[in-house]
């Protein structure tokens, strides 16, 4: 079971600093860099929450797990992820705006 928590908390990182990095790139003009980046946000996520709802499933399924601190962690690192994923592209939005009005001065 540990393995599988890892791989939710290593999946949620990914798309965490890919987020953040998309930030980054937006905020020097670089958008298509941004865009491909909350792509790879966007894979990990994908991957972390197939492991979820695998447990999920499972869970449903009778297949009961004993829940852990860990476990929680990996709950809470990928809610996190999640929600620093949807706010990156707000602030690339931003960004994008920002930008053309510093532009257009």
């Amino acid at each position: 079971m540990e393995e599988i928590i890892f791989e939710i908390i290593a999946n949620g990182g990914d798309a965490k600093s890919s987020a953040y990095e998309a930030i980054e790139e937006s905020e020097k003009g670089n958008y298509e860099r941004a865009e491909e980046l909350l792509k790879e946000a966007d894979e990990a996520l994908k991957k972390a929450h197939n492991v979820q709802t695998k447990i999920i499933t499972d869970e449903v399924n009778g297949k009961h797990i004993q829940v852990s601190v860990l476990f929680v962690h990996a709950q809470d690192h990928l809610m996190t992820a999640m929600e620093v994923r949807t706010l990156a592209e707000r602030f690339i939005n931003l960004n994008k705006k920002i930008n053309t009005l510093m532009e257009r001065h």
